[in-house]
């Protein structure tokens, strides 16, 4: 199973970076990837980091590594939960003096079609969505002087 959503942010691709890899601030602008906790205030390769998802009926917690960065253009990150594994991607493309955000994530595994009435795809999808507008507002915030 494949979840893919983009979003446009019109904002600076490395102040996009700044906020979405800085762990430590996710808890003012995430409202979907809740107690964060890691092994670093930042995301860097080869850590582990934690948060729990709510949308499930029971809160899940997702401890995922970081598989790779290149600032500001991409990273991955992966774990493995209930025989199921996966990888998640983002990807950050400048693009009309914009940045498009892409989230792909891929989930592998013999369990998935067991794990799919607990996880669905649809459920997975709206957590995808909300992840990216949070960051798209955390990024386009106006600041007032």
């Amino acid at each position: 199973m494949v979840i893919e959503e983009s979003v446009v942010i019109h904002a600076d691709r490395k102040k996009i970076w700044r906020v979405f890899t800085h762990l430590g601030g996710w808890k003012e602008w995430n409202r979907t990837a809740l107690n964060v906790s890691g092994e670093s205030d930042r995301m860097e390769e080869g850590r582990r980091f934690s948060f729990s998802l709510h949308g499930f009926g029971v809160p899940v917690t997702v401890e995922p590594v970081i598989d790779y960065l290149t600032p500001p253009e991409e990273l991955s990150w992966s774990g493995r939960m209930y025989g199921v594994s996966s990888r998640h991607e983002f990807l950050f493309r400048e693009q009309d003096g914009a940045v498009l955000v892409t989230s792909r994530e891929t989930f592998r595994g013999a369990t998935l079609l067991l794990a799919g009435p607990a996880f669905p795809e649809s459920t997975i999808r709206k957590l995808t969505a909300s992840l990216l507008g949070d960051l798209k507002g955390a990024c386009e915030e106006i600041q007032v002087p």
